[in-house]
């Protein structure tokens, strides 16, 4: 048994830094531990000098997230030669040279979709994300939890992320704004942080739905607007991965997704959610006309991917494959 390192050291909580304090508890086989700043109550840690100090006589993975936390691991593993890294790449674009370089030094790299593993031009390990399927789960009643929201109206459609322009929240105002004149029973919404730099872009997206659209900002109790909304739409013009799809997917909604290069192995169009050309107004308008026109249908689509996310897309699953790379960097065995 080998001690796993998995590092924080960014000065937020972004969508990787949850997904990474999700998938610590439940890797096993190995002593997992989290080192850093802003680290949730109840993850086991240790400091910087601990890690240091135990790989001077027993194996230790330091598995990074970040450029910073990769150049941190390859320092100490200059120290420490029982230290091995891990790298995972959550870039949402093709990375620079520097990064594709820096990643070649770790013991092993993490990709999350064909696409990224292509970016990198060197050999990594394919491992999507999954999702807790026991934190993000359909509603007893859905009406119910979407008038908890306080939208008004009987059914929400939104977008859940940061609100910037790579997000594609602006082709979702433009694509919904002209819809909800027809469908009073409907309230849109943008269900995250909007940061000053952002504000005119946010204020921007409200303007074309004639202030109809509401920015609710960010939430940490985030599974409640899940089950709340009916529709759920991810809009961005591009992701690493990008996990609200899914989160939306095992909370029962009707995801309505740009088509990334990814996305097709996850939704079924037209079965477990709908995919569009990114940057596409019209065609998300089409869609979206058709799921407010016919809530059943949309509910229809959610409750059915609700079942395909908890069968195939399950947390679990991503913990047993990285451990997988725990166990090829510590025999030894080469990347590729």
């Amino acid at each position: 048994m080998a001690l796993v390192v998995h590092p924080h050291f960014h000065h937020r909580a972004t969508g990787v830094t949850r997904h990474t304090f999700g998938i610590v508890p439940r890797l096993q086989g190995h002593e997992v531990v989290c080192v850093g700043r802003l680290l949730p109550p109840g993850l086991p840690r240790l400091e910087l000098a601990q890690v240091l100090d135990r790989a001077r006589r027993e194996d230790v993975v330091w598995h990074a997230h970040r450029n910073n936390e990769l150049l941190y691991g390859l320092y100490l593993r200059a120290r420490r030669p029982r230290l091995k890294v891990v790298a995972t790449r959550h870039g949402s674009y093709p990375p620079s040279a520097y990064t594709r370089w820096l990643s070649r030094q770790a013991d092993a790299l993490i990709t999350l979709n064909a696409e990224n593993a292509g970016w990198m031009q060197q050999p990594s390990v394919v491992v999507p994300h999954g999702v807790d399927t026991a934190r993000f789960t359909p509603p007893v009643d859905r009406a119910k939890a979407y008038a908890a929201l306080g939208l008004g109206g009987t059914h929400g459609v939104g977008v859940v992320g940061r609100v910037r322009e790579n997000k594609g929240q602006l082709d979702f105002a433009q694509a919904v704004g002209p819809l909800l004149p027809a469908h009073p029973g409907w309230r849109a919404a943008l269900v995250g942080l909007v940061k000053p730099e952002d504000r005119g872009y946010a204020e921007q997206a409200v303007a074309r739905t004639q202030g109809a659209l509401v920015l609710a900002g960010e939430h940490a109790d985030i599974e409640r607007w899940y089950q709340g909304l009916s529709v759920v739409v991810q809009p961005s013009h591009g992701e690493s991965f990008g996990l609200t799809f899914l989160e939306g997917m095992a909370s029962g909604c009707c995801v309505v997704s740009a088509k990334l290069f990814h996305l097709p192995d996850f939704i079924e169009h037209g079965r477990t959610g709908f995919l569009y050309p990114p940057r596409d107004v019209a065609a998300l308008r089409t869609i979206l006309e058709e799921l407010l026109a016919d809530p059943a249908r949309a509910a229809e689509v959610g409750a059915r991917a609700a079942v395909v996310a908890r069968e195939r897309f399950g947390i679990e699953r991503e913990a047993r494959a990285i451990e997988a790379v725990y166990a090829q960097v510590l025999a030894g065995r080469p990347r590729g």
